[in-house]
């Protein structure tokens, strides 16, 4: 018959797929349990405030266009509604992947069972599969990795957070229009059950048998499963656990099993005593709290407490009387195996030939000990027993009692455990690799040794007082000719053949009497010797290999472990030298990891390097986690270093009088001293004796551990003592930005917020802004300073942003910079929605600027009574300048502090790295000069859009300062947007030309002048440049107008307002380095033919001779 995992079998492989995906769907699922939106949960007030308008539970579907119709009714709510789904669209899709995954399982389960009782797989059905070693266990695990999927998914994800992201992920993909959407199924599946894993939360009734039956699944086919786990031993289990007291251990994974598949027939647990009570005794006699998955532990005297004949058939096993008695065996068997292990590990015990002869008794140790570890960390587990539930606290402390629990013994238990399989399984490892050669060795050495003595026997060789005898010559030539026809191929033969063979050497120096040679005796015992070896070698088997992996199985602790944290640290920092067997622990954990890739790696699924990359990233994650005691324990001395060379011990001056130089000594504060620094130097062997280990597919390399945590560690004080030292008043808010720099290994540590700032870097940015605030402050740009308005007293100048360096380094100030721009970008971004809100959507405003343009139109024209057109636009757009005009002296602010930070980090890089500052100026004018040609000549070559060049030049050079703050473009308009929002800024611009003036009329209103100018060349510059143009030419025709009334009208004065927009159109020229051609076309009128109209020309030099002589 055709293997049933072969690959031409189809119907093996057909299921063996499904229960590959299986394991996959339930490491996506744990991986994303760690990543869930907090915004999901509503639990703040805030999020609740903010968010719950537009998170929705099922309910939405009673009603989705109610619901979308408050959301259409409040534009605030859109726009939060469509950053919320930009920010949460990625997450909420691979959510509903792998929900839509656990769907796909469970039909295409049910696909397959069709398929196998319509008889699409030839010569097979289900009953067939079932009477398979092979198609029971895969048929047996089918149904349970369904079961643990929906249980891992409840304790993970929410109910009411799974109805959130799937109803969330409804309303922001295309899902709700594809017609091949199984949306409604799986929405179906997964609705919340009431179901909290929070401790104390009461279940729901029918949990989860109910949960479980969403799905329909063969009546037949869950009691025919159910059958065989109850009576097989489906995964031959017993033959590695022979000692009937072991059984249940034995069949923990088919009991865990089990457990999962009687929620799929619920009638068993209720109404059938008879079933329930073999099934406790077989599995459950002697134990109570099991895991089912990767560490997920259940008591199941709380899990079956609602059913009646499961609870009745677990009373005996619950009984006091049998808890006690449990508790004291483990207690008896806990301390006599520890002894044992202990001897074992003593050095030089474990030698090949003690390991050889006893390789029953070290697997009967091994066995014992994995036992006492597994039931007692079970047992005793915090997890497994809920402080709320009177019955299940009152055995645990009989259990604590009468085992007479220390963590610490039984962690120190589980290391010695580990590092005696380990060095075992190493040993094995070896000889089974040398297994061949050495009884090839052994063979050749006893044969010669008969050669030889058959020689002696000869007369040839004379040996002392050896007389010659040719039977004897003889017989031991035929006996060296039977050692060397011992075939290794043939072991079975080959030993019944070698033990026959040492009998015959004992008889012949039995019967011939050879015993007075000691020669001969020294040969015939060397040959008996080799025989003895062949033996022992001959019976070293791979079989003892896999006994000791499925003996040394730790997959129930992968999260019980953590508890254990505390004192493996505390171990630690006692003794460096406890990271070895740490190792040995972890390596054991490591193998925790056969039981989700077994099924995975046989069917070849391309899941296997991810399902291998999260459990072991996961594993590597915890060893971090525990040896980051040994960077903690090192810094912490290091501290009590700087303080004793700091506070304690006194410098000595360079001439000293002999009487003074006792006191000067100072002998202890130096002994503690040195004592401290040993302490460094045996931390740092402590984990660098741990040697470079595979912890499932990634590789630890102890050196680079050592290297990551003291990095951890000292971002984690540096960012402490500046959280503690930058703490200012606060006034404003901004958003916490994910640093590039974020690692998993070397986190950048999140402190409890002293204001509004999470990071220190928040905090000095906002204070800097505060200080530098132009509504209280004034910019002289060529003292790079700033004065307050009121009292014309200095407030800070360029020297800040050089402390600033010289504290942060080039990365803090960079940092700084960075944040900066994404402030900007709030800013601009508020902007646009504020003119959404109250411009584009104000049919006053919308009009009042259509005006406008009708007047302003041809822009090379002179507009006819000039003051009554302006003044009347402003007069009715006046109460809403205020705010826009803050938005844009904020970004005006921002970019001259970014301005300072560029010259500072440009200023210290061409001193300190100057060969750097001029590679990257050659490179960015080469890059520059080839994209210029390239757009003159297309036939020349062009950074392709998968090329990173240009980016990552970008990121060097704005380190270095070499490039132009106020050049940036950081967001985009729509057209239309772009077109109404320009005449807008137009009418602020004039707005303030006319109403205030260059100087203004009371002091409150004082603008600070340069923020004004670079928040609009900014606002400006995310427009396409014709936009700027058109801009220039509305100040040039403002300036005409009002020059051409005021000659008209013989007024002596150039107007206050012309005189401002003189000034905006200098420095804004200035700082934009556009040609001072442009600011000329800009001014030059249509020349007029009427009388009394003066020439463009004469007019503009007029205008700016005018604003020079101001």
């Amino acid at each position: 018959m055709v293997d049933f995992l072969a690959e031409n079998n189809l119907c093996g492989q057909a299921v063996l797929r499904i229960i590959s995906c299986g394991n996959a769907i339930i490491a996506e699922l744990l991986r994303l349990s760690e990543f869930i939106p907090g915004v999901f949960r509503l639990k703040d007030k805030a999020d609740q405030q903010k968010y719950g308008d537009i998170i929705f539970d099922f309910s939405y579907f009673k009603g989705p266009e109610t619901c979308e119709g408050k959301l259409e009714a409040k534009p605030e709510l859109l726009d939060l509604d469509e950053e919320f789904r930009e920010n949460n669209i990625e997450i909420l899709t691979r959510f509903y992947l792998a929900f839509q995954s656990v769907h796909k399982y469970i039909v295409d389960l049910n696909r397959y069972l069709d398929d196998l009782n319509e008889g699409i797989y030839i010569q097979q059905t289900l009953e067939t599969v079932l009477l398979n070693e092979d198609g029971k266990q895969l048929l047996c695990e089918a149904l349970y990795l369904y079961g643990v999927m929906l249980l891992v998914i409840d304790q993970k994800i929410e109910g009411e957070v799974r109805e959130r992201m799937l109803v969330s992920y409804y309303r922001y993909s295309a899902a709700r229009s594809s017609a091949d959407s199984n949306l409604d199924d799986i929405c179906k599946l997964l609705r919340s059950t009431g179901y909290s894993s929070q401790p104390g939360a009461k279940r729901p009734p029918n949990y989860p048998e109910s949960y479980f039956s969403r799905v329909p699944i063969s009546e037949t086919f869950i009691s025919m499963v159910i059958g065989r786990l109850r009576s097989d031993d489906i995964y031959n289990q017993v033959s590695a656990y022979p000692l009937p007291e072991h059984r249940s251990t034995a069949l923990a994974t088919q009991a865990a099993m089990l457990y999962v598949i009687l929620y799929f027939d619920p009638s068993i647990l209720h109404t059938q005593q008879a079933k329930m009570r073999e099934i406790v005794d077989k599995y459950f006699p002697d134990n109570w709290v099991i895991s089912i998955y990767m560490g997920i532990t259940v008591n199941l005297a709380e899990a079956w407490e609602p059913y009646k004949a499961a609870k009745t058939a677990l009373n005996y096993t619950l009984d006091l009387s049998n808890v006690k008695e449990q508790a004291s065996r483990y207690a008896a068997v806990t301390e006599r195996v520890h002894t044992q292990v202990q001897q074992f590990l003593k050095e030089g015990c474990l030698r090949e030939e003690l390991v050889l002869d006893n390789i029953p008794k070290l697997l009967n140790c091994l066995r014992d000990c994995n036992v006492a570890i597994r039931w007692l960390m079970l047992h005793t587990a915090d997890t497994a027993c809920d402080p709320n539930n009177k019955r299940l606290r009152q055995i645990k402390d009989q259990i604590l009692t009468d085992s007479r629990y220390n963590p610490r013994i039984l962690f120190q238990l589980l290391l010695d455990t580990a590092q005696f399989e380990f060095i075992l399984k190493e040993m094995f490892k070896q000889m089974l690799s040398e297994k061949q050669t050495k009884w090839e060795n052994y063979k050749k050495e006893g044969s010669e040794r008969m050669t030889e003595l058959a020689d002696v026997f000869s007369g040839v060789k004379p040996l002392t007082r050896v007389e010659k005898n040719e039977n004897l010559q003889a017989w031991f030539r035929e006996i060296s000719k039977q050692i060397m026809s011992l075939n290794y191929d043939d072991s079975t033969a080959a030993g019944r053949k070698t033990v026959q063979l040492i009998q015959a050497l004992e008889e012949v120096q039995e019967f011939h009497q050879l015993e007075t040679n000691l020669q001969v005796c020294q040969f015939l015992a060397d040959t008996r010797k080799f025989l003895h070896q062949m033996i022992r070698t001959i019976n070293i088997k791979e079989e003892v290999l896999i006994t000791m992996q499925i003996v040394g199985d730790l997959s129930y602790a992968w999260q019980l472990i953590d508890s254990f944290t505390s004192i493996m640290q505390e171990s630690i920092r006692v003794s460096p030298s406890m990271v070895t067997k740490l190792r040995a622990t972890f390596l054991k954990l490591a193998s925790a990891l056969d039981l989700p890739l077994l099924r995975i790696n046989q069917a070849n699924s391309p899941d296997l390097l991810s399902v291998s990359q999260y459990y072991s990233g996961e594993l590597v994650s915890y060893v971090r986690k525990v040896l980051q005691i040994i960077p903690e324990s090192m810094f912490t001395s290091l501290l009590k270093i700087i303080k004793l060379q700091t506070h304690d011990i006194i410098e000595v001056p360079t001439r000293l009088d002999k009487d003074k130089l006792r006191d000067y000594a100072q002998l202890g504060p130096r002994y503690e001293v040195a004592k401290l620094t040993h302490a460094i130097s045996i931390f740092t062997e402590g984990i660098l004796m741990m040697k470079t280990t595979l912890v499932g597919i990634i590789k630890v390399d102890p050196k680079q551990l050592l290297e990551d945590g003291i990095r951890k560690e000292l971002v984690k004080r540096v960012a402490l003592a500046l959280h503690r030292g930058l703490i200012f008043n606060p006034r404003a808010k901004i958003q916490d930005w994910q640093s590039i720099y974020q690692s998993t290994h070397i986190p950048i540590p999140k402190f409890t917020p002293v204001d509004e700032s999470v990071t220190f870097i928040g905090r000095l940015c906002r204070e800097i802004l505060r200080i530098t605030d132009p509504k209280i402050t004034c910019y002289i740009d060529q003292m790079n300073t700033w004065y307050d308005i009121k009292t014309h007293q200095e407030v800070t100048n360029s020297r800040l942003f050089s402390e600033i360096q010289d504290t942060l380094g080039t990365f803090g100030l960079n940092g700084l910079d960075r944040l900066l721009c994404f402030m900007i970008v709030k800013e601009l971004q508020n902007f646009l929605s504020m003119f959404q809100k109250n411009i584009w959507r104000d049919r006053t405003v919308q009009d009042t600027l259509k005006t406008l343009m009708n007047a302003v139109s041809p822009l090379k024209g002179i507009i006819a009574n000039s003051n009554k057109v302006y003044s009347t636009a402003i007069a009715k757009t006046q109460k809403i300048w205020t705010a826009y005009l803050d938005s844009i002296m904020k970004v005006g602010q921002m970019q001259i502090l970014r301005r300072q930070i560029t010259n500072e980090l440009n200023y210290s890089c061409r001193f300190d790295s100057k060969h750097l500052a001029a590679a990257l100026e050659n490179l960015n004018k080469a890059i520059l000069a080839d994209i210029e040609a390239h757009y003159q000549n297309p036939s020349l070559p062009y950074p392709k859009e998968d090329n990173t060049l240009l980016y990552e030049i970008t990121a060097y050079l704005e380190a270095a300062g070499i490039h132009n703050p106020l050049n940036k473009v950081r967001i985009t308009f729509q057209c239309l947007v772009q077109f109404h929002l320009f005449y807008f800024v137009n009418m602020c611009c004039f707005g303030f030309f006319f109403g205030a003036g260059v100087v203004c009329k009371r002091p409150a209103d004082q603008i600070d002048w340069l923020p004004l100018v670079l928040g609009l060349l900014t606002l400006l510059k995310q427009f396409h440049s014709r936009y700027t143009e058109q801009f220039l030419a509305l100040i040039g025709q403002f300036i005409r107008s009002t020059m051409e009334q005021c000659t008209s009208q013989k007024i002596p004065e150039m107007p206050a307002d012309v005189v401002g927009a003189l000034m905006f159109l200098e420095d804004y020229i200035r700082y934009t380095k556009l040609p001072r051609k442009v600011r000329e076309n800009s001014m030059s009128p249509v020349c007029s033919t009427e009388g009394g109209s003066c020439s463009g020309e004469l007019n503009l030099g007029l205008c700016c001779g005018y604003v020079l002589a101001v």
